[in-house]
């Protein structure tokens, strides 16, 4: 399966990271090792932004070229079948935007995702219902089978974050728990739901009251920040907020601190965790009690 169809893997990012750091220990830049083996400089280019899957003889051309010891190479040739293995998530290709697919490595290695949403419930956050009734308003085109393919892989993600350990930590306005999504029941089980999450050890979500001065994230589309503590893989972040079905996706230095600062402050001027439960019962008995 060509991996443009399959999607990257964390083993696939970590073993073509490895080989840049070869080539670039070696002095050679992509035009100079591409035309030392013959091929085209897309190629390797390919190769390096794990594009395409990791063939054996290109890869044993490379450590060749690059001058890899033999415990350096007998380690990377020995990482090519899993590397090359689609992620848990390969057979749920149709349920996901072209964007999430390549994300959803860095998803599968991170252990930290932090998560803004100005209008909704973040979308790590929903329930089923609640996440195929709002599909129904932005993706009114979709069928009823295509939301609930949607949900499920949802459902799945929140699963293998929760199996990895990953800590989610959210931040959203009091408001959005009171922007309508669906009906009446939809909208009781998605604060149910918040509020036993909110009791999670590895889950922290933080509110902005309704009348709080503006924030760094004011006005701010949809965005996620995954933290990922392997050497070979950037953290990356994640805006929302263009056309449906779009994101805009960095993993340099100064957008993913720049948000991540953006984040921090906004959470000192949220709603302390602590009284997280609290607000969510109040909000509860407000309107769904």
């Amino acid at each position: 399966m060509a991996r443009e169809r399959s999607g990257r893997t964390a083993r696939h990012l970590v073993l073509v990271a490895r080989l840049r750091h070869l080539r670039e220990g070696a002095g050679l830049s992509v035009p100079q090792a591409a035309t030392q083996l013959g091929w085209h400089p897309s190629t390797l280019r390919r190769l390096e932004q794990a594009q395409t899957s990791l063939d054996v003889g290109q890869v044993s051309a490379l450590l060749d070229l690059y001058g890899a010891g033999a415990t350096e190479t007998d380690d990377i040739m020995g990482r090519l079948n899993a590397a090359n293995m689609p992620g848990w998530w390969h057979p749920w290709r149709d349920a996901m935007a072209p964007w999430l697919m390549d994300l959803m490595s860095v998803e599968s290695a991170a252990s930290v995702v932090r998560t803004w949403h100005p209008a909704l419930v973040p979308l790590l956050l929903r329930t089923p219902a609640y996440a195929k009734a709002v599909d129904e308003v932005m993706f009114p085109e979709r069928d009823a089978a295509e939301r609930q393919r949607r949900a499920d892989f949802l459902v799945e993600r929140q699963k293998r974050l929760q199996e990895q350990q990953t800590r989610l930590w959210a931040v959203l306005p009091v408001t959005a728990l009171r922007c309508r999504v669906g009906d009446d029941e939809v909208m009781r089980e998605q604060v149910r739901a918040l509020q036993q999450t909110a009791e999670r050890g590895d889950v922290t979500m933080q509110l902005h009251p309704e009348y709080a001065p503006p924030h760094p994230l004011t006005g701010v589309p949809a965005l996620s920040l995954y933290r990922v503590e392997i050497q070979e893989i950037a953290d990356h972040v994640v805006r929302e907020g263009g056309l449906p079905g779009t994101a805009e996706v960095w993993d340099s230095p100064h957008p993913v601190q720049t948000y991540q600062g953006m984040l921090d402050v906004s959470c000192v001027m949220a709603i302390r965790p602590a009284r997280t439960r609290e607000v969510l019962q109040d909000e509860y008995d407000r309107k769904w009690a």
